[in-house]
């Protein structure tokens, strides 16, 4: 198979390269990397040097993609589907690069650093990236008012990036009560074929995560169905 994602099924980064992957049927085989196991570590520095995934090995193409927007990138321009990710439309496309970076920053960030504090039990002051969480809420909200996505009449990158990133931020900050639209458009990200098939694919990896117990119920249990 041309491509292999290196990448963990719990990894938020990793989530936002799969949605992309499932909405236009890419094929591609799997490599999950334990950074934990010094294998698997060199293994992954052995394509990117900064060892953080994930990666992207386009074997015909003998070339090696890191960081998840770059690799969405690189997906719709050589492998496209049905669902174009970056628009053609010049302002269009910079409108979703933009709030692609509006959720690595703003969301990712915050989240990462907070997750990392509990890993590690140095009980730091994160007010001030609990602080971003509830003003990227309130930006998104005023946002969502008028919109079904948030930066293109159709599902877009910044849609991938989107939904891991409120995935994981609600469990540290809840959205507001009265923050309707932002839940509805949360409650639209879920419902996405392509990340319900990633947070499935996750399931048996939450209880790795630190803040397990705030996860939905329905998150943690699998579909009756399945």
């Amino acid at each position: 198979m041309s491509l292999t994602l290196y990448y963990h099924p719990l990894s938020s980064y990793c989530h936002k390269v799969l949605i992309a992957l499932y909405e236009n049927g890419i094929e591609f085989d799997r490599r999950i990397i334990d950074l934990t196991d010094a294998a698997d570590r060199a293994e992954l520095q052995a394509l990117w040097p900064i060892g953080k995934f994930p990666v992207l090995r386009d074997h015909a193409r003998q070339r090696n993609l890191p960081e998840s927007s770059v690799i969405i990138e690189y997906l719709d321009r050589l492998y496209p589907g049905e669902q174009r990710l970056v628009p053609d439309d010049w302002e269009t496309a910079l409108e979703v690069r933009l709030w692609d970076r509006f959720f690595d920053n703003y969301l990712q960030t915050p989240v990462q650093q907070i997750v990392s504090d509990r890993i590690h039990a140095t009980n730091g002051d994160l007010t001030r990236e609990r602080a971003t969480l509830a003003t990227a809420y309130g930006m998104l909200e005023r946002r969502m008012a008028s919109r079904i996505w948030v930066a293109s009449p159709d599902f877009s990158l910044a849609d991938c990036a989107a939904a891991p990133a409120l995935f994981y931020a609600c469990t540290l900050v809840p959205f507001p009560d009265d923050y309707q639209h932002l839940s509805a458009y949360f409650d639209r990200l879920i419902q996405r074929p392509s990340f319900l098939r990633v947070i499935d694919e996750a399931r048996p990896w939450f209880s790795f995560y630190p803040f397990a117990d705030r996860l939905a119920q329905r998150f943690r249990e699998a579909p009756d169905n399945a």
